[in-house]
This record gives C-alpha cells, structure tokens and sequence, in this order.
C-alpha cells in the first residue's frame, strides 16, 4: 500500500482489536463473577436473573473470536474480512441493546418477583427451603421476607431459625439465641432479606450494565475503523 493513511489506520485496527480481545476476557471474567454470585441464591431467582451474566460470558467469548478475525483481517488487508468483522460487531451491538432493553423490563417486577419466591419458599419450609434460607439470612444478615415476624406468621413451624441471630448472640451450647424477646429485637437480625436480595441483585445488574456501556463504544469504534480500512484498500486496489 503506497498511502500512509490506511497503513496507519490498520495498525490502528490492529491496536484495537488487541485491546478489544482483552476487554472479552475481561466481560468473560465479569460475568463468571455476577453469575457465581447470584447462584449463591439460586434457590429464590428465576432463570430470568441469571440469563444476563451467562450472556455477558458468552458474549465475552464471542468478542474474543471476533477481535482475533478484526487482527487477521487487519494484517492480510482483506476489506471482505474487515466487513465481515464489522457486520459481526454489529449484530453483538443488536444483541446487547436487546438484552439490556429486556434487563430494563424486567428489572420493574424483580422486587415482586424475588417477594413471590421467597414467601412460598418460607411457607414450604422443606429441608432445601431451611438450608437456603440459612444461607441467605446467614449471608446478607437478615431475617424473614421483610421482618422477623415472617416466620411466626406464615412458616411451617412458627419459629425463627438460628440463622437469624447475630452470632455474638448465639449460645454456642444449642446454637441458638436464648434469652431474647419473641422477635428477638436484640440479638436477632432485623432487616428483611426482600430488600437485601434486590439491592444484592442490583449491584451485579449494574456491573453488568457499565461493562454493557463501555463495550458498545468500543464496538462502534471498532466498526468505523473496519469499514474505513475496508474501503480505503479497496480503493487502493482499483488504482
């Protein structure tokens, strides 16, 4: 290529999809760590919430194959495989506008939906609804769906667990606080775990929507330099 201009431009490319393929390893990593997360509390979210982190992993996975064929098609000066690059970028763009489009949505009746799940779970109270509830209420120190009181109201056996108590409170002999009011106001956890599982969902969401919004300026960067490279070589190779 005799014009400085789309040489300069493909180590530009070049540079870029370098950078791009880091930053799918880094969505990858991101999303494995939302997704471990939120499966610590599998038991009381739908399939809906843990859909965004495996399609930020598989997303990441894709953005990393992707970049390695913007690199190829930046060293070989191919305008078809920087076109196809680019159209590729275009459909992960789509794709993620979509996604996040439906997070939007969905995120209006998480609070409702997470108050529905754990309020059967709690009347269920089986041997897998105990342990997750010791989990939970262990984890994000909290009891009940929105207090204590849950538990005297609408459990199986109308007590509060031992996971509700704060553990400098609990008598290491029964495992257990003793001594405490009915609703165990001081030496129980009193917050309710509707709230504390929102927000902990919240915060991965919004994880999930940064990495979301700085990969799309990546992404359209990424397009206009493929397409420029594409037709400047084309246009050197009509000369």
């Amino acid at each position: 290529m005799r014009s400085c201009g789309p040489s300069l431009i493909k180590y530009v490319l070049f540079a870029f999809n370098v950078l791009f393929a880091l930053s799918g390893l880094g969505i990858l990593i991101a999303g494995a760590i939302v997704l471990a997360d939120v499966n610590e509390f599998n038991h009381f979210v739908e399939g809906r919430v843990i859909a965004p982190p495996i399609v930020l992993i598989v997303t990441g996975l894709v953005i990393f194959l992707i970049a390695s064929l913007g690199c190829f098609g930046a060293i070989k000066e191919s305008p078809t495989l920087l076109l196809t690059f680019a159209v590729l970028l275009a459909v992960i763009f789509i794709v993620e506008l979509a996604v996040g489009i439906a997070a939007s949505v969905f995120k209006k009746d998480l609070e409702m939906m997470v108050k529905n799940s754990l309020q059967e779970s709690i009347k269920r109270s089986s041997s897998e609804d105990t342990m997750a509830w010791d989990n939970i209420q262990r984890k994000l120190k909290c009891c009940g769906v929105d207090t204590p009181a849950d538990w005297r109201a609408i459990s199986a056996n109308k007590t509060l667990p031992a996971s509700c108590c704060q553990p400098q409170f609990i008598d290491t002999t029964v495992g257990h606080c003793l001594d405490s009011p009915a609703l165990g106001k001081d030496k129980f956890y009193q917050d309710g775990c509707v709230g504390k599982l929102k927000d902990r969902i919240d915060k991965n969401a919004s994880i999930l929507i940064g990495v979301g919004i700085g990969i799309a300026f990546i992404q359209i960067l990424g397009i206009v330099l493929a397409c420029y490279l594409a037709s400047s070589i084309r246009r050197e190779q009509a000369k």
